[in-house]
């Protein structure tokens, strides 16, 4: 039986996919059990990182567990609280997503510190353990999906500074590989798409992919940091945010690695690719 926590998230739901599409057991842990996959071999179950009970029901009689949080500040207690319950119920192995440049020593907080101190208890514990870093998702685009819907510019707050982003599905297809075999046991492996993109980059991408220009709009970060503590981010969030833009702006996150092709034999996908396979979130209508 594999747990994945994160169930109907982007990598979480293509991992209970992939994983029910292999004929695996798996329990697909959810706030909402409601929007949990009906899929064959899928059980869908409650479970609250902030809830110890429902975690420990969650864990029960689990082999494996895919442990994925929603980033923020609370990751640290999330992935304690959810080992915790693993430990309990007797689960042998974990892959953990964690986010590239975890454990960097550079000034100012990044997204992967919040990762830190999961991945310390897996490599100080006796589980077996995979943990991925992946670069920027593809799908973190979707969001400018109704700036481009409208014809407007979306906003830039990296200016041309470019990252190795990765299509989610190969991340899923990557952590797949780890949670049903043990050809990657005590590992790290630093996930990058195929090619270095900045934002105008993507844009333009996605642009060629509709059929028309899609404009950029600089955003200082300064006003980045504004607008999300008014859409309600918790200012932590909003610092670590503006933290890692500045860091991709300064080509902090300029890195590719050759980690997914090593592991599924094939390169990783294109953000082209993944443009195309995502058409119809940008078209109005």
């Amino acid at each position: 039986m594999i747990l994945v926590t994160g169930a109907t998230g982007t990598v979480g739901a293509e991992v209970v996919r992939l994983l029910a599409r292999r004929g695996e057991r798996v329990r697909a842990m959810t706030r909402e059990p409601s929007k949990g996959a009906a899929l064959p071999g899928v059980d869908v179950v409650r479970g609250d990182f902030d809830d110890p009970g429902s975690l420990a029901g969650a864990a029960r009689g689990a082999d494996a567990l895919f442990l994925l949080s929603a980033p923020g500040p609370w990751v640290a207690r999330h992935d304690e609280a959810m080992l915790t319950a693993a430990r309990a119920a007797g689960v042998r192995k974990v892959v953990k997503v964690s986010a590239i440049g975890t454990g960097q020593d550079r000034e100012g907080g990044t997204v992967g510190n919040w990762h830190l101190a999961g991945e310390r208890a897996l490599r100080s514990g006796e589980l077996e353990w995979t943990v991925l870093r992946p670069s920027s998702f593809a799908s973190n685009t979707l969001r400018w999906g109704p700036r481009i819907r409208q014809g407007q510019p979306v906003p830039n707050t990296t200016g041309d500074g470019r990252q190795g982003v990765i299509d989610p599905r190969d991340v899923a297809e990557v952590a797949v590989t780890a949670l049903t075999s043990g050809r990657h046991a005590r590992t790290v492996l630093t996930l990058t798409g195929p090619e270095l993109l900045s934002t105008p980059d993507m844009a333009k991408a996605l642009g060629e992919t509709l059929g028309r220009t899609v404009e950029t709009v600089e955003v200082p970060l300064e006003v980045y940091r504004k607008q999300m503590i008014a859409a309600g981010a918790d200012p932590e969030f909003a610092d670590i945010a503006v933290d890692g833009s500045r860091t991709v702006a300064q080509g902090g996150n300029a890195r590719l690695t050759r980690e997914v092709e090593q592991v599924l034999g094939r390169a990783p996908r294109t953000f082209a690719t993944w443009a195309a396979d995502h058409r119809a979130a940008f078209v109005s209508g």
